[in-house]
């Protein structure tokens, strides 16, 4: 199978510099690189030409965002395996390897690798950690990272398990799961995007795994800050999203009616811990919600019932104080 790593990027050639050398040492053997640049303004492109030949480089026509710039970008690759990789991730040799004997299993469509992080090497990584899972109200959570508690890494996530989602910071998926699901779902811009597309690979009978044995470094909030209220904003408005689209039939009035309340609780402890404007981008996200509510309704493809791995993360780690995956019950 022919995999092909691509990168998406937006006047990120600071990232480049520093990240593209480990990509290409540690894959360009078994893979073929491509960049595709969402219309940067900076000289990546002519950074990438005077120093990377081998990196070929996608142009799109614009910042389309994660989503869309994605799709854009593989419509016209025909290698079997994508590999999706942040701009601000380190590979380590060997990377591709095990995931890439995973994909002899023809029912698994996409896989993750170990993600820690980059400036505390010993530790996970938000962005999908020790592999990915929601809770039954759609809180996304992972092991290795619960809210703000990312553990240390001990080996405990060394397995290989299958898992609800992979993170969008290192995805592979496997190309035609990728075009038969339709991509990712441009209106969500970025962030959740990867959660909902593999929730609608959940739903049509297809696996989503983490791999252990490989691993990646991601510095994180190379685009966007992770304190940054515009952040906040996509992650509450694309999870509401992602509930109508993909909640199983009965189930999408009661839970999406909690998790409006549930986040107006968390809108406040967002303002005693990151201030007044995470605060208005959470209300602000409920009303970018209902701007599209008619349309998702109208998608929308009701889907598994036992889609959750654990209840009610939010109440055990806020109220219980289970700060860690192990704890959860």
């Amino acid at each position: 199978m022919q995999i092909a790593v691509i990168i998406l990027n937006w006047n990120g050639r600071a990232l480049l510099e520093q990240f593209l050398p480990s990509v290409v040492t540690h894959s360009s053997q078994q893979a073929q690189i491509y960049v595709a640049d969402n219309a940067s303004t900076d000289d990546s492109i002519v950074f990438l030409e005077n120093h990377y030949p081998t990196v070929k480089i996608i142009k799109n026509q614009k910042n389309y965002g994660y989503a869309q710039g994605y799709n854009q970008a593989l419509s016209g690759l025909q290698e079997d395996i994508f590999v999706l990789l942040n701009s601000d991730v380190e590979v380590t040799a060997g990377w591709l390897n095990p995931i890439h004997r995973l994909f002899a299993d023809p029912k698994i469509a996409a896989v993750q690798p170990k993600i820690l992080d980059y400036k505390r090497p010993t530790y996970f990584e938000y962005a999908g950690a020790g592999g990915g899972f929601i809770d039954n109200f759609g809180y996304p959570y992972c092991r290795g990272r619960i809210f703000w508690t990312l553990e240390e890494d001990k080996g405990q996530f060394n397995d290989t398990i299958q898992t609800f989602w992979a993170s969008g910071a290192c995805l592979f998926i496997r190309t035609k799961d990728f075009v038969d699901s339709g991509g990712f779902d441009e209106g969500f811009f970025a962030h959740m995007e990867e959660i909902d597309l593999c929730w609608r690979l959940n739903n049509s009978g297809r696996k989503v795994f983490y791999c252990g044995a490989s691993t990646v470094y991601h510095l994180g909030g190379g685009t966007l800050r992770s304190n940054n209220p515009r952040k906040t904003y996509l992650n509450f408005r694309n999870s509401l999203w992602m509930l109508v689209k993909n909640l199983p039939s009965g189930k999408t009035f009661p839970f999406v009616f909690a998790r409006l309340s549930l986040d107006g609780i968390t809108g406040i402890v967002f303002w005693i811990y990151e201030g007044f404007p995470h605060l208005w981008a959470v209300v602000d996200s409920h009303f970018g919600f209902y701007k599209r509510l008619s349309h998702y309704r109208k998608i929308r493809k009701p889907g598994r019932k036992d889609y959750f791995h654990k209840r009610n993360v939010p109440f055990q780690y806020f109220v219980l104080k289970r700060k860690h995956y192990r704890d959860l019950r």
